[in-house]
């Protein structure tokens, strides 16, 4: 019925919708779903987009694809919920279905300001009048587009802000993923990029009212880091400037950067008046297979939150739940903070209340093996020593600690993933979020991270080695969902 490349109008939607109930229950059968993480109810999902609390509402927008799960039409779905447990399903709410944006409406971003909310996004369209097209110099439209909102559901006319004659001349044809935020009485948006030189980057504009946009700068770095800068989020915590960004095409350096595409966050000064700014470092985001395009947003407490994508594009590894007829899923909220300068990450207070029953407590030295039986857990770890480790989080998936290297090996059920590694010079705290087919692990309260899905659902938890300290194990509950098309 849908094809690449061509408009998708909401009711073509809904009549899909209605005659393809056999294909959700098909989704819904496989006992993979996960049970407290965001996925698509069938198809495809990718990128957060347009996050944001309004009026008490957090609203979790996505790039969405109902009816076949490798991605081919980019919608945004969207998710509501006002304690990340209870969520609402409002279906696929943004189409591509407009001359701007008929090929894909992509990744773009929310901004709140006197009771509206104001969406930014990417319209993709590919040209197909030549056959020697490279849709990277040449054949691809990237159009930045604007709507409002006053509930997150309705949506004005969509508004053509920029086009590829826009962006700077020395650009390439890929430019997109517009995130907008403010500083001071100006409004900026900050957009993903690559130049001709195949140099990743990203461009920043500047605006007095959200419609008109002025190029500023651009902020890269003096030797290539990758040929492309996805996804990019400049933000300020606490007096300290990050950016968050995706770089394609940065070479592995021993065990960082290992995987197809990175996730980075740099920390920079950046110096808005002169428009100065200077590097001070770049490090990987998350240390697992899947983790890409996160976006981050602050809520109506003043927390800066992170959700991320929990999968990757171009990957060499796959995911089973193909074959039920969708794939991947987005990671759970994370706050994030700044200590010694550096970006932390913790999981959001709010999912202890996925905490069901009492907790299995139990202290251990290196003579005894802790064992549990559950698959769907989290576990706190506090160590008093640990010169090695060995932690089996369910059959044949181990985390191991030894030579201050902590590697996340998921052997034969990786479905392609093998090992992931960072360095720790003392390992004092884990955090594991097991669900029935990812995991999430903070490491000293969220130094690292690894993020990544996993495919056996069997198997116990235990820990051993030279390492003495305090397990507490809590089973976890299922978040609650309704809400969609059939209701």
């Amino acid at each position: 019925m849908f094809k690449k490349y061509e408009k998708v109008l909401k009711e073509d939607y809904e009549k899909w919708y209605r005659e393809n109930k056999d294909y959700r229950k098909q989704a819904a059968a496989d006992p993979r779903r996960l049970r407290f993480h965001l996925m698509p109810e069938t198809g495809w999902l990718n990128d957060p987009n347009g996050l944001c609390q309004f009026e008490g509402v957090y609203h979790i927008y996505y790039q969405y694809t109902p009816f076949e799960p490798t991605g081919e039409l980019k919608l945004w779905g969207h998710y509501m919920t006002k304690d990340f447990i209870h969520y609402e399903n409002d279906g696929p709410v943004l189409f591509p279905d407009t001359d701007m944006d008929a090929h894909g409406a992509y990744s773009g971003s929310a901004f709140v300001e006197d009771g509206r909310i104001h969406f930014f996004y990417t319209g993709n369209l590919k040209y197909f009048d030549r056959d020697d097209y490279d849709y990277i110099h040449e054949g691809r439209g990237s159009n930045t587009i604007s709507f409002t909102s006053k509930n997150g559901h309705d949506f004005t006319t969509k508004e053509l802000l920029m086009t590829t004659k826009d962006y700077p001349k020395d650009m390439t044809q890929h430019v997109r993923d517009p995130k907008v935020f403010k500083h001071g009485s100006k409004y900026y948006m900050i957009l993903g990029a690559r130049d001709q030189n195949d140099q990743g980057m990203a461009l920043l504009y500047q605006s007095e009212n959200l419609k008109v946009w002025d190029y500023v700068n651009r902020i890269t770095t003096k030797e290539k880091f990758g040929y492309m800068w996805e996804c990019p989020d400049l933000f300020e915590i606490e007096n300290q400037m990050f950016l968050i960004f995706c770089p394609q095409g940065v070479e592995k350096q021993g065990i960082d950067f290992e995987n197809v595409h990175q996730n980075a966050v740099m920390k920079l000064s950046y110096d808005f008046d002169t428009n100065e700014y200077e590097i001070e470092d770049i490090k990987l985001l998350d240390r697992g297979f899947d983790f890409y395009a996160p976006q981050t947003f602050e809520d109506e407490k003043g927390r800066r939150i992170l959700i991320g994508w929990m999968g990757i594009p171009d990957a060499d590894y796959t995911n089973p739940t193909i074959e039920n007829g969708w794939q991947h899923a987005l990671t759970l909220p994370r706050q994030l903070s700044v200590k010694n300068g550096r970006l932390i990450q913790k999981p959001l207070d709010e999912l202890q209340h996925l905490r069901e029953g009492n907790p299995t407590v139990n202290t251990f030295d290196s003579e005894q093996k802790i064992v549990f039986g559950d698959v769907v857990y989290e576990a706190n770890v506090e160590y008093n020593k640990c010169s090695s480790m060995n932690m089996t989080l369910r059959e044949g998936i181990t985390l191991t600690y030894e030579g201050k290297i902590l590697t996340l090996d998921l052997g034969k059920y990786g479905a392609g993933r093998t090992t992931r590694k960072v360095r720790v010079e003392s390992l004092n705290h884990l955090q594991i979020f097991a669900d029935t087919s990812s995991v999430e692990i903070f490491v000293n309260h969220g130094e690292e991270t690894f993020t990544s899905r996993i495919y056996n659902l069997e198997g116990k938890l235990s820990v051993e080695g030279q390492c003495e300290g305090t397990i507490t194990v809590y089973p976890l509950k299922s978040f609650e969902m309704k809400g969609g098309y059939d209701e």
